[in-house]
């Protein structure tokens, strides 16, 4: 069996920090690696468009901004296929013969669903698009055989619901599709980055991110401003590293190789957590620091972007050739669907030639 990758991100804005530790930055590693026969990276545009079915242009607009992020940090177009979903029409068929497959009540018990509906305000009135996208996303996995999944761990209940549909309509119908597996963050920092401002999750809405299109002086910034330890007052103060953001950036983004060359007056990042917390270090110095290894992460970043940004047609025709190669898999895959589950009548000369003698005089 191949080896193959999907994951995607929604085209709601530029994107940021968490999506480059929690999954960007290892799809390109994964991209490089030569273990896999396939990847596909899909601008789930169609799923955006369930929760802000009333502002269209937003996703139009933010089409091309996931595309210069994804080139810029380093998906190469020649290895991977980047695709938008709604140029993939075959995915929408087939998320509506899985949503025969799954109660309401599955749908409900998802934890990120209702975490979603919370912060979306949607307890009251939820779109029926936004409620069933679960079933959506598992039509986009299963379309390209995907039998690895890269995401951060918020998504792992999407994964485990698109496996109980793939085992469900192999039960019902015959072996048919492929059931994936997750693939995690390596680095518990990356798992789930918080954002600036220490809430739990960096997120567009809440205006707590670091974007990977930042410009140095916007980075620097934010870092400055970053949550810290609220009782850590005076540079002799104890500190503590619990909650802590620029430590838990430092986690994420800095080994002790990258550690030496930012950083001369502390022996290893370990050092500098041991002496903040015993006191003497102040919430400048880490975020002095934290600066510098961003920096270096991201100034390649932002001058290949610089470069896509000079061609933006040649962008669209990236996405173009690979919506249409994205097509033709996931067209391949509705073939099988349809033939399990014997709704491909006009192909079926079987069933044509015992219909036609049901009714021979």
């Amino acid at each position: 069996m191949e080896k193959i990758i999907l994951t995607g991100d929604r085209p709601t804005g530029k994107l940021h920090l968490g999506h480059y530790v929690g999954s960007l930055r290892r799809r390109v590693e994964l991209q490089n690696s030569g273990e896999y026969d396939k990847i596909f990276v899909m601008i789930a545009d169609a799923q955006a468009l369930t929760d802000n079915a009333d502002n269209p242009e937003k996703i139009r607009q933010n089409i091309i901004e996931v595309a210069l992020d994804y080139l810029s940090v380093g998906l190469d177009p020649a290895k991977t296929t980047i695709f938008i979903q709604s140029q993939v029409p075959e995915l929408t068929e087939l998320a509506f013969y899985y949503m025969n497959l799954v109660t309401v009540s599955r749908v409900q018990r998802n934890p990120t669903v209702k975490t979603e509906i919370k912060m979306r305000n949607f307890e009251a009135s939820i779109p029926v698009g936004f409620f069933c996208y679960p079933v959506s996303q598992a039509s986009d996995i299963t379309a390209f055989r995907a039998t690895t999944v890269p995401v951060g761990e918020d998504q792992e209940p999407m994964i485990e619901l698109t496996r109980e549909i793939v085992n469900r309509f192999n039960h019902v119908y015959g072996p048919t599709l492929v059931e994936p597996e997750i693939l995690l963050p390596s680095n518990a920092a990356c798992l789930r980055l918080p954002g600036t401002d220490g809430k739990a999750k960096m997120s567009k809405s809440l205006g707590n991110c670091i974007y990977l299109s930042d410009t140095a002086k916007e980075v620097a910034k934010k870092v400055k401003s970053m949550y810290t330890d609220p009782l850590h007052l005076n540079i002799s103060d104890p500190g503590h590293l619990e909650g802590n953001c620029p430590f838990i950036y430092l986690d994420a983004f800095c080994s002790e190789e990258t550690f030496a060359r930012h950083c001369s007056d502390f022996s290893s990042l370990q050092d500098l957590k041991d002496k903040y917390c015993a006191g003497g270090v102040g919430d400048g110095t880490v975020k002095k620091i934290l600066i510098s290894v961003l920096e270096e992460e991201l100034a390649p970043i932002r001058a290949r972007r610089a470069e896509y940004e000079k061609d933006i047609p040649a962008v669209f025709d990236i996405l173009r050739k690979g919506s249409e190669e994205a097509r033709k898999v996931a067209a391949a895959t509705l073939d099988d669907v349809r033939r399990a589950m014997r709704i491909n009548y006009f192909e079926d000369a079987d069933l044509i030639a015992e219909q036609a003698k049901k009714y021979v005089k």
